[in-house]
């Protein structure tokens, strides 16, 4: 192990810690999953992680691409530190006075590939019903891609997906209530998964990740309203990256650092926030801290035009959509692709449109082909799917596992026309039922490319 890394380990948590993290970083990496609430499954089998109601420690890592449920967003395989990030967000939500009149508005700034985005979801959904929109946001244009598919099968139409700098949220003056930024970092907290991560650690990329991660804040922070909350998370354990940044912040930057006092088994608490330590949790490295935002916010500054919203070539949006959905949705029509967002958050969204690059938002319902709506492969995933909507059929293990492999079926005993594929309950995707075969609808980048 690098002396400087030893070195500054022991700054940050302790030297007799350091110790017993240092005994831990050649034991294997921990599997976990979280359990999304909102698709009923059947138990798994898993010890409970004490911070995350629907977390759960698996003794072994089974094969989750030949999980039929794993393809329905039954849960997300999620390291149980990262978990805790959901638990401060909760923690605060219970004490958030939530606004009248519009929906609580929430920003995960570096949010792929979707794990804290998912629990986010999760958690809104609990506290605040249907009032909520929750912005997940990934720069990388390499990674938001895997960020929206996450967010598809996860299937919460509250939540909306954009790629843009941090820099691009200026424009939103004080239009966030709460921002979780799980900042780009050093990577400490994944040296038992990944090798590279040690072999890559210097002082100087401590040095580069600090300043970045400064920037990444003070690019967002404008767009955080006024006595907001943020939570600043890394996968590191440096006090540079973690207790020094968030001192940073509450001082360069107008904050007042909220209380530690979370008392939860193996948790660090550092001066500012707290850090997950392999050898004292199971899971991998972690930090989080939380502050309110005390300066001013300057309201929505005037952006970029408003972006086109495209040809609809002649189309026009099918009537009796409202009814594949047990909630009232607004729909647009981009081309022959028809998309749906739920009508309380239609001029929130509409108007993020207007300054941030939006990759998905609500639900794609599907695309026109003449006067035909072909059903969208996330309208099938989607929590609000009217249970009516399409006739279902339930198919077996290794059925479910052909569908998700793109091989053909044949449920000549099922309705003719697009049939809803389901596996223990849970909505897979869509098929065509020709009677001896069936077009399949599932995408091609979803589909399973190993051997089953």
């Amino acid at each position: 192990m690098n002396d400087k890394f030893r070195k500054y380990l022991e700054e940050a948590i302790g030297t007799d810690n350091a110790l017993v993290a240092f005994s831990a970083f050649d034991s294997p990496a921990s599997v976990s999953v979280r359990l999304n609430p909102f698709k009923k499954s059947d138990p798994m089998p898993g010890r409970p992680v004490s911070w995350c109601r629907y977390g759960l420690m698996l003794d072994q890592r089974p094969s989750f691409t030949l999980d039929p449920i794993f393809h329905a967003g039954a849960y997300y395989v999620q390291d149980s530190s990262s978990m805790f990030v959901g638990y401060v967000f909760r923690k605060l939500l219970e004490d958030c006075r939530l606004p009248q009149g519009r929906p609580l508005r929430v920003l995960d700034l570096c949010a792929a590939p979707g794990g804290k985005t998912t629990d986010l979801a999760a958690s809104l959904r609990t506290v605040c019903g249907d009032d909520f929109i929750l912005v997940a946001n990934e720069v990388m244009k390499a990674r938001v891609g895997v960020l929206a598919d996450n967010v598809a099968l996860w299937g919460d139409p509250n939540v909306v997906v954009t790629s843009d700098d941090p820099r691009a949220f200026a424009s939103l003056g004080g239009y966030f209530d709460m921002i979780l930024a799980d900042v780009p970092c050093s990577g400490e907290g994944m040296f038992r998964k990944d090798e590279q991560a040690q072999l890559q650690w210097s002082e100087d990329n401590v040095a580069l990740c600090e300043a970045r991660q400064r920037r990444i804040i003070a690019d967002v922070w404008p767009s955080l309203a006024e006595n907001g909350v943020l939570i600043y998370s890394t996968c590191t354990f440096n006090r540079y990256e973690n207790d020094l940044n968030v001192r940073w912040i509450s001082d360069n930057l107008g904050a007042e650092l909220l209380p530690n006092d979370a008392d939860e088994p193996g948790v660090i608490r550092t001066e500012y926030g707290y850090s997950l330590v392999p050898g004292f949790v199971e899971g991998e490295g972690q930090y989080c801290a939380s502050l309110r935002k005390t300066s001013s916010g300057d309201g929505l500054v005037s952006g970029r035009s408003p972006k086109s919203t495209g040809s609809s070539k002649g189309n026009q949006i099918p009537d009796g959509l409202d009814a594949y959905f047990c909630r009232k949705m607004k729909f647009a029509l981009k081309g022959d692709t028809v998309t749906a967002v739920p009508e309380e958050l239609a001029a929130d969204v509409d108007m993020l449109r207007q300054y941030l690059h939006v990759i998905s938002a609500g639900c794609a319902v599907g695309t026109l082909k003449g006067k035909i709506l072909v059903p969208d492969a996330d309208m099938a995933l989607s929590i609000i799917l009217d249970d009516s909507s399409f006739p279902r059929y339930e198919v077996d293990h290794q059925t479910a596992l052909k569908y998700l492999h793109r091989d053909t079926i044949a449920i000549p005993e099922a309705p003719k026309g697009y049939v809803l594929i389901c596996h223990m309950g849970l909505p897979l995707g869509f098929v065509k039922n020709l009677g001896n075969r069936c077009n399949s609808l599932h995408p091609q980048s979803r589909r399973i490319r190993m051997n089953i």
